[in-house]
């Protein structure tokens, strides 16, 4: 299937960044930047989770579940829409995703994808609390489609990412374990503060969320 980012080129993704871009006063091309940053970095936070066959299997019951069905991307528009209450309904699910994912490390990796993209902090974290659910839903997407338990959730992971892909994308390349220690989240960190990821500092605080 096409990746993630590929994701944010189709009417869906506009929908999603036009979306996100008034609910935050945010300029539209800088949400999506915000958004191209923080969508593979939940997802190879999942990715990570789910080495485990714990994490695995827990991914797998969270996207068993109805309301991550696929359905909350077809009721996209109308959850964007002026005075729909339901988008407060959308944030609070990212709130409770995005923490159980990144934990209390998530205003690090918030504050590096403002450093980054030039957008506030308070704004990315508005932004990637609308991402996240969209993002489990269209993990239950496939797995429902494909018929997918807790053995096949690292390789869809992987998918939706992009590394089995043929898409070229030097941000993906850039984060999957530039370093080859085993963790994407710190080399997320070196990447959008502009170079060299060092262990002592912002990376490093990022570089120990899940180990």
């Amino acid at each position: 299937m096409a990746s993630i980012l590929d994701l944010l080129q189709t009417e869906m993704g506009q929908t999603l960044i036009n979306g996100a871009a008034q609910k935050t006063n945010t300029n539209p091309d800088k949400t999506a930047t915000v958004l191209s940053q923080a969508m593979p970095l939940i997802l190879g936070a999942m990715q990570r989770n789910a080495k485990t066959p714990e994490g695995a299997a827990s991914l797998n019951n969270a996207l068993s579940e109805e309301k991550h069905n696929g359905g909350l991307l077809n009721m996209l528009g109308d959850l964007m829409g002026n005075g729909n209450n339901n988008a407060d309904d959308l944030l609070n699910e990212g709130s409770g995703i995005l923490g159980h994912v990144l934990g209390n490390k998530q205003p690090v990796v918030e504050n590096a994808i403002a450093t980054s993209s030039g957008v506030d902090a308070q704004s990315v974290s508005q932004i990637i609390k609308i991402a996240a659910p969209i993002v489990m839903s269209l993990l239950g997407k496939q797995k429902q489609e494909k018929e997918i338990d807790s053995s096949g959730i690292d390789s869809l992971l992987g998918s939706v990412l992009g590394q089995s892909g043929t898409h070229d994308n030097s941000f993906l390349t850039s984060i999957l374990d530039a370093d080859g220690d085993g963790s994407i989240v710190d080399d997320v960190a070196g990447m959008v503060m502009g170079g060299n990821k060092k262990k002592s500092g912002l990376g490093g605080m990022i570089g120990g969320l899940f180990k």
